[in-house]
C-alpha cells in the first residue's frame, strides 16, 4: 500500500521561501512520476508540478520561475523548493504518485501552506 507523507508547511510573509518534502513508502518510488498539487478554500485541485522518472519536469505557469520541483530515488522523495511566496500560494499541498498521467495514483494528507501578505 502506497503511503505519501508531506511535510515542510508553515505560515510564511510574502516573498519568503519554504521546501517542501514528501517521503513515499510501499511503492517502486523510482518508477512513479511525482507530482505537487495544491487546492485553496473554495477552489478546485491544481497542478503544481510534476517530475517524471527521468527527472524532466513540468510546472503550472502561476509558479514557473519560482518553485522547483526535484526527486531523491535514494530517500524515496520529491522536494518542491518555493521562493518568493505570493499570498495567492496559499493552499494546501498535496503530493501525488502515479505510474503514469492516465491514472489518478495515490495521495498524501497534504501540508498547509499560508503566506501572509
Amino acid at each position: 500500500q502506497v503511503q505519501l507523507v508531506e511535510s515542510g508547511g508553515g505560515l510564511v510573509q510574502a516573498g519568503g521561501s519554504l521546501r517542501l518534502s514528501c517521503a513515499a513508502s510501499g511503492t517502486s518510488f523510482s518508477t512513479k512520476i511525482m507530482g505537487w498539487y495544491r487546492q485553496a478554500p473554495g477552489k478546485q485541485r491544481e497542478l503544481v508540478a510534476t517530475i517524471t522518472t527521468g527527472g524532466n519536469t513540468n510546472y503550472a505557469d502561476s509558479v514557473k520561475g519560482r518553485f522547483t520541483i526535484s526527486r531523491d530515488n535514494a530517500r524515496n522523495t520529491v522536494y518542491l523548493q518555493m521562493n518568493s511566496l505570493k499570498a495567492e500560494d496559499t493552499a494546501l499541498y498535496y503530493c501525488n504518485a502515479r505510474p503514469s498521467m492516465m491514472f489518478s495514483g495515490a495521495w498524501g494528507q497534504g501540508t498547509q501552506v499560508t503566506v501572509s501578505s
